[in-house]
């Protein structure tokens, strides 16, 4: 097991290299539960499922794939910025009978915030997620010192009345690009429960 880890940690550093892989990422575990999330490039879904193939651990996990599309409001703000990182799924509903003049207002307001908050360090990057009209979803990876402090800034949004939020708060990952040093990533035995 050892092995096909530190396996796994090169082939990401090499994947990094050739910019197919952006950031890992650990979400709330389970004992006894293995779980990483990640950010990868690709120019579609094959080379996507090539890149995922090539990794070591793929014969002990399954993959669940979600395409992201470019968020006219992302920042694109690379690395790790300060606080704790979390990923934000948002599910924006404008409720009915709301005049498009108002939702081009909310819109634009939300849009000058989240040039705010990337300027603050707290939005780092933000996609659009798939959704059908008049629903719209996105993800976001946010930064903020701790829990409530996320909360009041996902609260000064604009569009947070319109909106159906899931935090998912983020660790580090032993092989994340943003946090490899010289190429050398630290390696970790699994947790035990």
């Amino acid at each position: 097991m050892a092995e096909v880890r530190q396996r796994e940690a090169a082939h990401s550093h090499k994947l990094a290299e050739r910019g197919s892989l952006r950031r890992l990422w650990r979400p709330p575990l389970r004992p006894g539960e293995w779980r990483t999330l990640g950010l990868f490039t690709a120019d579609d879904a094959d080379e996507v499922e090539s890149v995922l193939a090539s990794m070591p651990l793929r014969i002990w996990r399954s993959d669940e794939v979600i395409p992201l599309q470019p968020h006219p409001n992302d920042p694109n703000l690379a690395g790790i910025g300060l606080g704790r990182e979390s990923l934000i799924a948002m599910t924006i509903a404008v409720p009915d009978g709301t005049a498009s003049s108002a939702v081009d207002d909310k819109l634009s307001r939300e849009a000058q915030r989240a040039r705010e908050l990337s300027g603050q360090g707290h939005l780092r990057r933000l996609w659009a997620l798939p959704a059908e009209e008049p629903v719209r979803r996105t993800l976001g990876l946010w930064n903020a010192r701790d829990p409530n402090e996320l909360d009041n800034i996902l609260k000064s949004l604009p569009l947070y009345p319109w909106m159906t939020v899931t935090t998912t708060e983020l660790s580090p990952h032993a092989s994340d690009p943003a946090t490899l040093k010289c190429g050398v990533a630290e390696l970790r035995p699994p947790s035990r429960g």
